[in-house]
């Protein structure tokens, strides 16, 4: 018992241990996290993973979770990008109930908070400009020197403040500065600029506000307010800790929250930066901020990902403090792991070319029943329309075969799947030699791809009935970015694009089940890969698909 409690505790990420270690000495009642993302653009993988992580961190110790949007910064924020983030959050599985907040809620009380600090002392008024604030910071080897300002007193900053926010300067006339120690080793804690003005509509808040608080000193206030109690971040905000503790102290919060930073989840040839995603729509590149080359959830979600999949790629990348990548493939992996068994396999020819079954009885159709997915017999089986004249794919057949070539060509027998064995009787070509019709016998006997005589084929292709089979755009993908060139072009830090990202295959043709698919309805088509139902543009009986992944890949779970 003691050997099972011991590996228990080694499974344990850091997190966790901090947060265990807290509960057992009475620190907290309860735990609260919270996700906190700024509504300044669509989440990518990167930002799953702290999803996941404060929710399950809620869920696993019987807290609280919150969702609050940071939206501190008119400049960039819209009511489309709060909507694509709730949906997005909803679609991961993480449910805030009826905790959703808004940082911009508490202007009044960070205002409030601003002016404690100015009567304490703690916080001053600075008319020095941005370019000069960043002067006077110093370096990582010298230490800054004061603003004249500096000194004023704690009369004239109350004056100064409330003119600020009176709308009676102009944007980036004067800020309100904490005043801690302009030679701190830190640089962050050399009189950070705590508030700013700025005369711009907030989409919650409208024009009620002129001055808006920066995110260091809202967002632990945020924190404080909400009672929550583990604030978990990225590690870029490690250097940003002692300005949170000293804003939660100066402000003397009776149960002050705990900043803990964790890596950031890096995949290797993707991009990420809002700021590339955004000029990448904005140039016509991509179709939309969800467009299935991107890894924003909303662009995973429509190319066919489940949640499933991507909870468990974070649980496979893990909690640490250690940045390192992980390579796109381990999140293939866990896409093709979850689908296997659940996605329903069908018929789905993306190069069609006519074969015809000479000595099969005209005008007839019949129905085989074919199994959705031979590995999971609860997905039940179909009914699939067979006739004399079929099409299948065109790299199934060859006229002279290549050595080792074990599908159809002159003379050879190969089994239609899930139907019979077919021999290979010659061919039709148009003038320019390209072949147009595919001739052949079947064994009537073979029903259901077996022979009674118990003779072997080597090849089995899929197929569709000419006569039934709907017409499908089939769209296949490779990452937006020239892998062996890198995402980031080192000269100018352009993107470097692949020209073949995107291939749209028109003219497929599909089983008539498929044609019925509805938006992000998943399958396996039979050895083509994973394809989903794209949410915009498929309609029934003119279905698009979109490739979630191919069937096989090199990387192996260690």
């Amino acid at each position: 018992m003691e050997k099972e409690t011991a590996k228990e505790t080694v499974s344990k990420n850091f997190i966790e241990q901090i947060i265990e270690k807290d509960l057992a000495e009475g620190k907290y009642d309860e735990i609260c996290t919270r996700f906190p993302p700024e509504p300044n653009g669509y989440l990518h993988i990167g930002h799953a993973k702290s999803i996941l992580l404060n929710y399950g961190l809620a869920q696993k110790y019987h807290g609280k979770f919150n969702m609050r949007f940071d939206d501190t910064n008119p400049t960039k924020e819209k009511v489309e990008f709060v909507e694509s983030i709730k949906k997005d959050i909803q679609w991961l599985g993480a449910d805030w109930e009826d905790r959703l907040y808004f940082a911009s809620n508490y202007f009044e009380q960070m205002y409030e908070a601003a002016v404690k600090l100015i009567k304490k002392g703690k916080a001053f008024v600075c008319d020095l400009t941005a370019e000069e604030i960043r002067e006077y910071r110093g370096t990582l080897t010298e230490p800054g020197k004061e603003s004249p300002y500096r000194n004023r007193s704690i009369e004239e900053n109350l004056e100064l403040f409330e003119k600020m926010k009176n709308g009676e300067f102009e944007d980036g006339s004067k800020v309100l500065r904490a005043k801690i120690d302009m030679a701190s080793p830190n640089i962050n804690m050399r009189d950070p600029v705590i508030y700013r003005v700025a005369h711009m509509t907030h989409h919650n808040t409208g024009d009620k506000w002129c001055i808006y608080p920066m995110y260091d000193f809202a967002h632990p206030i945020e924190d404080a307010i909400e009672g929550v109690t583990h604030s978990i971040c990225t590690l870029e905000f490690e250097d940003h800790r002692p300005l949170y503790d000293w804003v939660v102290q100066e402000l003397e919060y009776v149960h002050p929250p705990k900043q803990i930073e964790f890596a950031k989840l890096y995949l290797t040839n993707v991009v990420t930066g809002k700021r590339y995603i955004k000029k990448l729509v904005e140039d016509g590149i991509v179709d939309g901020w969800d467009d299935p080359r991107l890894v924003s959830i909303a662009a995973l979600r429509r190319r066919g990902f489940t949640p499933e999949s991507i909870q468990k790629f974070v649980e496979l990348c893990g909690v640490s403090k250690a940045n390192s990548s992980v390579d796109y493939a381990m999140l293939e992996y866990c896409i093709r792991e979850d689908l296997k068994m659940k996605a329903p396999r069908m018929m789905a020819v993306l190069d069609p070319v006519k074969l015809v079954i000479d000595n099969y009885p005209e005008g007839e159709i019949e129905y085989l029943e074919v199994p959705n997915n031979m590995e999971n017999p609860d997905l039940g089986t179909r009914q699939v329309p067979f006739g004399r004249e079929l099409y299948i794919e065109r790299e199934d057949f060859m006229e002279v075969p290549i050595k080792k070539y074990k599908r159809l060509y002159p003379e050879n027998e190969v089994r239609l799947m899930n139907a019979y064995f077919v021999t290979c009787t010659g061919c039709e070509k148009d003038e320019e030699g390209n072949v147009t019709v595919i001739h052949c016998t079947y064994d009537p006997a073979s029903k259901g791809g077996n022979s009674p005589d118990g003779r072997k084929v080597k090849g089995t292709i899929h197929w569709v009935c000419a006569e039934t089979a709907v017409e499908a755009e089939c769209r296949l993908y490779e990452n937006i970015v020239d892998e062996e060139k890198g995402v980031y072009n080192k000269e100018d830090g352009s993107l470097n694009l692949n020209p073949n990202s995107l291939t749209v295959v028109k003219g497929c043709l599909v089983e008539p089940e498929l044609g019925k698919a509805e938006a992000y309805d998943r399958f396996q088509f039979v050895r083509n890969g994973f394809f989903c139902a794209d949410c915009h543009d498929s309609k029934p009986g003119a279905p698009v698909f979109n490739r979630i992944v191919s069937l096989k890949s090199s990387f192996k779970l260690k």
